[in-house]
């Protein structure tokens, strides 16, 4: 059975409180989805829409992710994948 995916209520939860968390309080936009005249800052609702939108997506790509298959077919879950690198070659000279 497939879960249902949440409303946008339960979403507006679990962002309001990952940001409190981190101590970003929403309620220091404006109310409304009207930007903020003399600081431009967005609406309230317009940021929770745009957040909505990135966790439905985001979330949801990352969750299908699958680490690539190893060579000669063994189990993927006892491969030892390389860790991605910013400068593989610091790696490679210190292995010869």
């Amino acid at each position: 059975m497939t879960p249902a995916p949440p409303s946008d209520a339960d979403l507006n939860t679990m962002i309001r409180a990952r940001l409190a968390a981190l101590g970003i309080d929403l309620d220091q936009f404006p109310p409304g989805t009207v930007p903020d005249p003399e600081t431009g800052a967005p609406g309230r609702d317009t940021v929770l829409a745009s957040l909505r939108s990135f966790v439905r997506g985001t979330v949801t790509s990352l969750a299908a992710y699958q680490l690539p298959a190893p060579d000669g077919g063994a189990d993927p879950a006892l491969s030892q994948q390389r860790a991605p690198m910013m400068y593989p070659s610091i790696s490679v000279e210190w292995r010869r």
